[in-house]
């Protein structure tokens, strides 16, 4: 006798107030008691909704229509509200410091249980236990806002395994995480699946780090529909897949690889064609760029910091850093969670806090000294250095998109239409009338780079854009960046997304603990990192392709 699914939709559609057609319509699904199911799809195609429907938070807390059933251990999500689900369903949102609503790691694992009404010693045994299972014990009494992302990612997890709830529901748990982060946080889900029989559901735009994991794979392909089933065959025609699968597409290998390993036993043949080809193309803008044999004058840096440090009273976060940005570059700032990227890019702008240090840009009358930017007039460094931080929402404040797209043309003196010709490459389908707050995580943090991009600052800093976005959006990203530094911008893009940094970046320097240790060419630096080496390297190792476009345009030169 099979045991029935846990998760059921059946002809499940969702329309909220005011929209032109359902956000997700006719679903019907069933998950596995023990799978690890992830949800993909472009940004806005209803991730969040199809997530939210699991405990009943659509549409209960959200609004809206919900048409068809959801049944969860068999409770319908529609008359059983989401408090009573809790036992069941344990959620994770995508930033986890935003759902604490304690101060300590142990307060936090037992808060939930409180709320239900444990008794105090069942409680007591849980938290330890959960201690344990998410490899967190010595965290114990750590104050919650003091710790790594990682580290908060995996006690969120664990505040809502407290409970003992047969399905997890995580939203991006790797999003904001650091490659080694991801990888622990991974491990502890993939844990609680094969030897707990948890029921996990996780949307995750960066694929190329879960789909290995996962044993069902379900795509929301943009009309409201779903398609679900194994990885390799939702992957193989699936508009969003990670550069392993479109490296297997594109070389034809079958079966499908999602996993390195699998991609490695098949790449060999490649491998010795692509040793007969050249290798690709890549520029390196910044210190480490050749000098050229012709003698040229030196062009003066576009952004330039010295012994730039910042402490937070006995806590230095950025340690005596020199760096130059220069037009015509795309530099990506990486290093683990809490290594000072933030802090650094803040105190580049101008309106971070510093502690001692200089951080100049070229006057703009000709023989004039170079300005600090925390001198720089508001207007002015708007126009000068441009900074998208990582809450991005924090700087809409308008009623709807299409508003926030005028003002910022207004602000930055551009054209009508010029910021919403933006956010429609970087987010094509995003109604306009749309208030900013009910945008996905993906689609506001577009809607902010477009606002920023719009007023073409000579320097471009940016934290962690790639966050909430697909592999096409992405792309879009990338192109956008591209084409600012082909114009003579300075872009420095602080990010963990390595997929992302092997696509659009020139340079990339490495923060640890508040101080530079890697400064150099892309291809240099990451490939010589397995944190930071991306998925086509790994597969090609040691040829030096780092991306899938670049084999494609090796293959279309010298196919095999």
């Amino acid at each position: 006798m099979t045991t029935p699914p846990i998760v059921v939709f059946d002809r499940v559609g969702v329309t909220y107030p005011g929209a032109d057609r359902p956000t997700i319509a006719g679903v019907d699904l069933h998950v596995d008691e023990g799978e690890l199911c992830v949800v993909v799809g472009r940004t806005g195609t209803g991730k969040s909704t199809l997530l939210g429907a699991i405990n009943g938070l659509v549409p209960h807390f959200t609004g809206g229509t919900l048409h068809g059933r959801v049944t969860v251990a068999g409770r319908d999500t529609a008359t059983s509200p989401p408090r009573e689900l809790a036992e069941v369903v344990g959620v994770v949102g995508q930033d986890p410091l935003a759902g604490f609503v304690t101060d300590t790691v142990e307060e936090e694992l037992a808060y939930g249980m409180e709320q239900l009404g444990v008794a105090p010693d069942v409680m007591r045994k849980r938290v330890e236990e959960t201690l344990d299972l998410m490899s967190i014990a010595e965290l114990r009494h750590r104050a919650l806002r003091t710790l790594s992302g990682g580290q908060q990612q995996r006690v969120a997890i664990g505040s809502v395994l407290t409970a003992h709830p047969r399905v997890l529901v995580l939203d991006e748990p790797t999003s904001a995480l650091d490659p080694t982060a991801a990888e622990d946080v991974l491990a502890a889900v993939t844990r609680l699946v094969h030897d707990l029989g948890v029921t996990v559901v996780m949307a995750e735009h960066r694929l190329e780090r879960v789909v290995q994991h996962a044993d069902r794979v379900v795509e929301l392909r943009g009309d409201g529909t779903v398609l679900s089933g194994p990885p390799e065959q939702v992957l193989a025609t699936s508009t969003v897949a990670p550069p392993v699968v479109q490296l297997g597409r594109l070389a034809g290998w079958s079966p499908l690889p999602l996993s390195i390993r699998d991609a490695r036993r098949l790449a060999p043949a490649l491998r010795e064609h692509l040793g007969r080809v050249p290798p690709p193309f890549r520029t390196a803008v910044g210190p480490s760029t050749p000098t050229p044999s012709a003698p040229t004058p030196p062009t003066p840096a576009a952004l330039a910091a010295r012994a730039l440090s910042v402490a937070y009273g006995s806590t230095v976060a950025v340690r005596e850093v020199d760096l130059e940005l220069h037009h015509g570059a795309v530099v990506a700032l990486m290093g683990r969670n809490g290594s000072g990227k933030s802090t650094l890019l803040w105190a580049l702008q101008g309106s971070g806090l510093r502690s001692r240090g200089a951080v100049r840009v070229p006057a703009e009358r000709s023989g004039a000294a170079p300005v600090d930017t925390a001198d720089l007039a508001p207007a002015d460094a708007r126009r000068r250095v441009g900074l998208v931080p990582q809450t991005a929402g924090d700087l809409l404040y308008l009623a709807t998109v299409a508003e926030e797209c005028a003002q910022a043309d207004a602000d930055a003196g551009r054209p009508a239409g010029t910021c919403d010709a933006l956010l429609e490459q970087l987010v094509p389908g995003i109604d306009r009338r749309t208030h900013p707050r009910d945008l996905s995580e993906g689609q506001r943090l577009s809607l902010v780079l477009a606002i920023q991009l719009t007023a073409t600052p000579e320097v471009v800093l940016l934290d962690e854009p790639t966050r909430g976005l697909d592999y096409p959006a992405k792309a879009a990203l990338a192109a956008v960046l591209r084409h600012l530094a082909d114009t003579g911008h300075a872009v420095m893009v602080s990010t963990h997304d390595v997929e992302f940094v092997a696509t659009v970046a020139d340079r990339v320097v490495v923060m640890a603990q508040g101080e530079v240790v890697a400064d150099g060419p892309t291809a240099e630096v990451v490939v010589s990192s397995p944190a930071f080496a991306p998925q086509v390297a790994k597969v090609l190792a040691p040829r030096p392709w780092l991306t899938v476009d670049e084999v494609r345009r090796s293959l279309e030169l010298t196919p095999c």
